[in-house]
C-alpha cells in the first residue's frame, strides 16, 4: 500500500489518501485491490478521533441522539477484521459466519479490514476511532487476498464464497472495499442472490483516476453501490475514480486508519474510496436502525434523495454520483418519504427500467470552469472543480449558524451504465 497521491476535494469534508495499497488475488477473480492509498504514519491512538474531521461536518453528535445504529449487522469483506482493538471490543461477531467462510476473518493480516470496521462501528472506546454507527455490530469475512499464508489460502474464501454467505446471514449491509478489473460471472450471481435477499451493498469505485481510471468490480455490477471519495470541501479526490458505476460519494480524505497490522499506531492523510466506501455503509446503517422495517431499496433511496449535490434531483455525476451521501437529512426528518419497498432506486443504472430518474439531463446544474474540457465537453478531472466562491448547495450539512456549507464539485454528467447490466 505503499506511494504517494496529491490530496484532492472533500478535504474539509474529507481529504487525504487512507493506508497502503494492498493488492488482493481471488480464485477466479484476478487481482483485487483494497481501496486505500498514501501512508503517512503519526497519529497516536490518543488523538485519532481529532482526526475525524468528518463527524463534525455530518453533526455525528446530533444524529446519534436519534440513531446510533442499533441493531445493524453489517458484513464486512476483507482482509480479516480484529476484534481486539479497543474500539471494536464487544462489536464483532467473529462466529455468526460458517466455519467455511470465516476461517481466520478475526485475523487481520494488513490492517486494512480493521480500519473499515472502525469508521463504520468502533466505539472510540481507549482513545481508538469513532465509527459513524457505534451501535451496529461487525460480521467480518476475510477474502483471498496478497498477504494470505500459504496455509490459509486453501481455506480462506474466496469473494464470491463470501457475499453468499453474507447474503445467506442476518447482515442487512454488505461493505466491500475493494475492486477487481475482470469480470467474475460466478460473483455476479452471488451479487444478484445477496440482492434477492435484501441486502444493501456498497463498494469502491477505486483509486486509480489519474491513470487508468477503470471503475471495476464489484462497483459495477448491478445492485452494487459504488463510493467516490471526497473531501472536506466537497471535492472529489483526483485519485477518485469516475465514470457511469459512480452512485454516491462520501468523505475520504485525510480519514485516519491503522498503519498495519501489529496496531501500534493510527495513521493520518488516508485517502481512498475504501473509507468513503466504509462511511457510506455506516450511515445507512444509521437511517436503517431508525427505520427498521424499510427495505434496502427505501434505505438507498432515502440515501440518493437527500444526497448533497449542486445539480437537480434525480440527474446524477459522473464523480459523485447522486451526491454526497447525508444521512442526516434523513434522520431528521420523521416525515420522510422512503419510496415502493420493491422499487429500485437504481433500476435505470441496473438495466432494469427507469424509475423516476432523469436519462439524458440536457445541462448540468452547475459547472466550474476550473476543471478541463474533454473532447466531449466533459470535464475530464475532479481535481479543481469545486468552486468555493460558488452558489453550490449544502453537502453532508451546514456548519454553524452562519452556515458555512460543505459544497460539491464536479459537473453534471448523467451517462448510462452501458456494462451495468441486470
Amino acid at each position: 500500500m505503499t506511494g504517494t497521491s496529491p490530496r484532492g476535494g472533500l478535504t474539509a469534508f474529507f481529504a487525504g489518501r487512507v493506508g497502503r495499497r494492498v493488492s488482493t488475488a481471488c480464485a477466479a477473480l484476478g487481482a483485487f485491490a483494497v481501496m486505500s492509498s498514501g501512508l503517512a504514519p503519526s497519529a497516536a491512538a490518543a488523538d485519532v478521533q481529532s482526526k475525524q474531521w468528518y463527524l463534525n461536518a455530518m453533526h455525528a453528535e446530533d444524529m446519534w441522539k436519534i440513531s446510533t445504529g442499533k441493531g445493524v449487522k453489517v458484513a464486512v469483506l476483507d482482509t480479516g477484521v480484529n476484534p481486539d482493538t479497543s474500539s471494536l471490543k464487544g462489536q464483532v461477531l467473529g462466529d455468526e459466519a460458517p466455519e467455511a467462510v470465516s476461517h481466520n476473518a478475526t485475523e487481520d493480516y494488513k490492517g486494512h479490514g480493521t480500519s473499515m470496521a472502525e469508521l463504520i462501528a468502533g466505539t472510540g472506546a481507549g482513545g481508538g476511532m469513532q465509527g459513524l454507527a457505534p451501535g451496529a455490530k461487525i460480521v467480518p469475512y476475510r477474502v483471498l487476498s496478497k498477504g494470505v499464508s500459504s496455509t490459509d489460502k486453501k481455506k480462506t474464501p474466496s469473494v464470491g464464497d463470501a457475499i453468499k454467505a453474507a447474503a445467506d446471514s442476518d447482515a442487512r449491509i454488505i461493505n466491500m472495499s475493494f475492486g477487481s478489473d475482470i469480470i467474475d460471472p460466478d460473483v455476479e450471481k452471488v451479487i444478484k442472490y445477496a440482492h434477492s435477499k435484501g441486502k444493501l451493498m456498497f463498494a469502491a469505485t477505486g483509486n486509480d483516476a489519474g491513470s487508468k481510471n477503470f471503475i471495476g468490480y464489484p462497483a459495477a455490477y448491478p445492485y452494487v453501490v459504488g463510493v467516490a471519495a471526497a473531501d472536506d470541501k466537497g471535492k472529489v479526490g483526483d485519485f477518485s475514480e469516475f465514470g457511469n458505476y459512480v452512485d454516491l460519494g462520501a468523505p475520504g480524505l485525510n480519514v485516519p486508519y491503522w498503519c498495519d497490522a501489529t496496531f501500534r499506531s493510527y495513521c493520518d492523510d488516508g485517502d481512498g474510496t475504501s473509507m468513503a466506501t466504509a462511511i457510506a455503509s455506516a450511515s445507512a446503517a444509521l437511517i436503517w436502525s431508525a427505520h427498521p422495517d424499510w427495505t434496502a431499496n427505501q434505505v438507498l433511496r432515502t440515501m440518493i434523495d437527500t444526497a448533497g449535490r449542486t445539480w437537480a434531483k434525480g440527474e446524477r455525476s459522473n464523480y459523485l454520483g447522486y451526491g454526497a451521501v447525508r444521512p442526516r437529512k434523513v434522520l431528521e426528518n420523521s416525515d420522510i418519504n422512503p419510496g415502493s419497498a420493491a422499487t429500485d432506486p437504481l433500476s435505470f443504472e441496473n438495466g432494469t427500467g427507469v424509475t423516476g430518474v432523469t436519462a439524458s439531463p440536457s445541462a448540468p446544474a452547475s459547472t466550474s470552469s476550473q476543471a478541463p474540457k474533454g473532447p466531449s465537453g466533459g470535464q475530464t478531472s475532479a481535481a479543481g472543480s469545486t468552486s468555493e466562491s460558488s452558489d453550490n448547495t449544502t453537502m453532508w450539512v451546514a456548519l454553524g449558524a452562519a452556515g458555512a456549507a460543505l459544497v460539491i464539485g464536479g459537473g453534471v454528467f448523467a451517462v448510462i451504465r452501458s456494462r451495468r447490466k441486470a
